[in-house]
């Protein structure tokens, strides 16, 4: 089997565990979410790291993330490294390492900085914080700011979005950034990646449209409508799939 790796200049001392990385995993409990993909908080060279192994793709992707395009691992250490230079928030990358069976990628695992948090965006969505309108505006504008670096975050949703509370003002860190996409974002499209927002409270989604709208100068009514309608279209897609699931 043959690897790949990739290592930030600040942590070449990391070398020789991310080498040992599957063997190191594997032997590590502390797993902090497991789907698809699995994370895991790992203490590497004296630094708390979250280590994410991603799933074995399936032969089609394993042949186009082999010689066509960057797997999700090296996507997620490649657009860290961007959000970095733009001034935009997300865990220090450390390195990836891509493992390869008969010439096709098999294991991955994206090494990053732990990064402690209060809450994610889920638990003020949920009210289940204090002072979640002003959370809200202040997400919308730190939505906005990294729209105008021109930052689309594919999976813009209730748990890649981290949040710390410092004095009066709340920082916002992305996640789960394999999915991401570097471009000019219109008034318009920036409203729709809010699309992945599941409100407790409808008046949270108004909220941020009437916030966003401000920024942008655009207009109020039809930011609204923009963000509802999107959210219809994701209660809709949701609440088929429960239907699906049930028969």
């Amino acid at each position: 089997m043959s690897f790949k790796y990739r290592i930030n200049t600040n942590y070449e001392h990391f070398k020789n565990d991310l080498l040992n990385i599957k063997s190191i995993f594997n032997d590590t409990d502390n797993s902090i979410h497991k789907a698809r993909n699995e994370l895991k908080i790992i203490e590497l060279n004296g630094i708390k790291c979250v280590v994410k192994a991603f799933k074995i793709p399936h032969i089609i992707n394993r042949i186009a993330y082999s010689y066509i395009r960057d797997g999700k691992a090296k996507k997620s250490y490649l657009n860290a490294i961007k959000l970095q230079k733009l001034d935009v928030n997300t865990p220090k990358p450390i390195a990836i390492i891509e493992f390869f069976s008969l010439g096709l990628l098999k294991e991955s695992y994206f090494i990053s900085k732990y990064e402690a948090y209060d809450v994610t965006i889920r638990e003020v969505f949920h009210h289940k914080v204090e002072n979640h309108q002003e959370i809200l505006k202040q997400f919308t504008k730190f939505t906005y700011e990294i729209h105008q670096k021109g930052v689309w975050h594919v999976d813009y949703s209730l748990g890649n979005i981290l949040i710390t509370k410092e004095d009066s003002k709340y920082k916002f860190s992305l996640v789960d950034i394999n999915r991401m996409e570097f471009k000019t974002i219109s008034a318009n499209d920036g409203l729709k990646n809010f699309n992945k927002f599941w409100a407790k409270d409808k008046n949270d989604l108004v909220l941020i449209a009437k916030e966003y709208a401000k920024l942008c100068n655009y207009n109020e009514e039809e930011a609204i409508k923009i963000v509802l309608d999107e959210a219809k279209i994701l209660e809709n897609r949701v609440n088929l799939k429960r239907k699906l699931k049930g028969k």
